[in-house]
Order: C-alpha cells, then structure tokens, then sequence
C-alpha cells in the first residue's frame, strides 16, 4: 500500500506510531519515550517519511516489560533480562513468582487481620460467640444476631439497637441476660397456673415483655404483636419456649395480643411501625 492510499489516521504498513503503540499496551506516551531514552525498549522501524514506528518485535519486547515490572522487577533489571545473554530469565522468574507467593500470604494475613478488626468495631454485639453462649445459654445461636441484621438492617430499630448494643460491656450483657431469665420464669409459672390473657397479671408481664425489647429499641405495641406472632411462627423461638414450657411460646403471643387491644391495637391488623 502506497503512503498517498492510506486513509487519514491509518497506521504505517511497517509499523505503529507511538501514540497507536502507547494505546495499544496501555502505558501513556511519555512513559513510551522514557524507555526509549533508557534503551529498554526502542521503535526499531521508520515510515517511508522517516517517523520512528514500533514494530511487531518491538511490541512483543513492551509486553515482555510490562509483565516484569508487573511482578515487580526493576527497570535497569528488566533490562538485563531482555538482552544479557547470560541472564537466566527463567530462573530470575522462579526466584520472583516465590517472592510473589510470600507477598500474596502476607496479604492474605493482613487481610485476615482487617476482616477482625472490622468485626470487632461492628455496631452491636461486641462479645464473641463462645461469649454470647456463656451469657445467654446453650440453646443461643450467635447467628440470630446476623440473620436479625439481613431482616432489619436497614430499619431505624436496628441503627438504635446497634448504637445502644455497642455501649455495653460484658457485665450489661450479663444484666439483660439475667433479667430475660427472670421473665422467662414467670412466664413459665403465669402460664403453668392458668393466667388467662388478658388479665391483670397476664397483662402486667406483656408490659414487662415490652420494656426488655425497649432495652435495645424504643418498642411499640404493634412492634411487640409482629414479634409475638414469631413465637409461634418461627422453629427457633418455637423450639425455644417449648424448652421452658410446651406451648408457652403460643400462649405468650395471645397475651401480648390482649395487652395490646387493651392499648388500642388491633393485633389483627397491628403492623411494625
């Protein structure tokens, strides 16, 4: 092909202007003409008008480069590599790709690392799982914690419990656990001996069931109906209250349902608000 027949813009037929080469292997033009001032890599061909122009060795050389000074071999090595005849390239890679597996480890340590302090200054629970089961008892699953968080992560109840969860310390979780338990008890012996829902006893400990909730988030009565509904829904809570008392769990949802009519909610239609 004649210089006159190319159309505007077309690379030479004997080889790729720097600015074609520079897009071509991704370096910036300037970077293109460092190399060539330090001899690494130099346009080894000319336009018929006498323009430097990068040919197919010459592209195949930056490739070679930029795979060296991606693992991080120095330019004036690199260098060497290319055109010391001496140089042994595949053992200088050998001896670099054990250097990059040490580096990939290392990282993989500080990532490790990272990924612990992250958990550590997560909002909520700042206790361990082999703590969460020493305080709240065998029967806890540290992953209720974060199956709450995918259900309720983004409602403002969740922003309050994690910003009042991350103030406490080892001794409150200990205080809440103590006072759950306690609930727990009376419930057991309201349920055992007949308290009807609805009834002043009954309603007192739907109260009391309330202020525990509201120890991690302001709680509504319809908030505390949608969670009463679980214990009767959901296998864990289920499996939980039938641990304390056959059915407790079925009963507590229907007193907290009574106590809630008698505030003014209609535990039918009661969604979380």
């Amino acid at each position: 092909m004649r210089s006159e027949d190319r159309s505007p813009g077309e690379p030479p037929a004997d080889g790729l202007t720097v600015g074609r080469t520079a897009g071509l292997v991704g370096v910036s033009v300037k970077t293109l003409h460092h190399w060539d001032t330090i001899g690494l890599v130099r346009p080894g061909g000319r336009t018929r008008a006498g323009y430097r122009v990068y040919g197919d060795d010459d592209v195949a050389r930056l490739h070679r480069v930029l795979v060296y000074r991606e693992i991080g071999i120095p330019l004036a090595a690199i260098g060497r590599l290319l055109d010391d005849p001496e140089v042994d390239a595949r053992e200088h890679l050998r001896r670099q790709r054990e250097q990059l597996a040490e580096r990939i480890s290392r990282l993989e340590r500080m990532v490790g690392a990272v990924d612990r302090m992250l958990l550590e200054s997560k909002p909520g629970i700042r206790l361990t799982p082999e703590e969460q089961v020493e305080i709240f008892g065998d029967d806890w699953d540290p992953a209720r914690t974060e199956e709450a968080e995918e259900r309720w992560g983004g409602t403002d109840q969740w922003a309050q419990y994690a910003e009042r969860a991350a103030g406490m310390s080892r001794e409150d979780w200990e205080d809440v656990a103590a006072a759950a338990e306690a609930l727990s008890a009376e419930l057991a012996t309201a349920y055992r001996t007949g308290a009807a829902p609805g009834s002043e006893v009954a309603d007192a400990l739907a109260e009391r069931h309330r202020a525990q909730i509201s120890t991690y988030f302001d709680c509504t009565h319809a908030m505390q109906v949608c969670i009463g509904r679980t214990y009767v829904t959901d296998p864990g809570y289920v499996a939980h209250y039938d641990a304390i008392a056959p059915g407790l769990g079925g009963w507590l949802c229907e007193v907290i349902a009574a106590n809630a009519r008698a505030h003014g909610v209609d535990p039918e239609s009661a969604v979380w608000e």
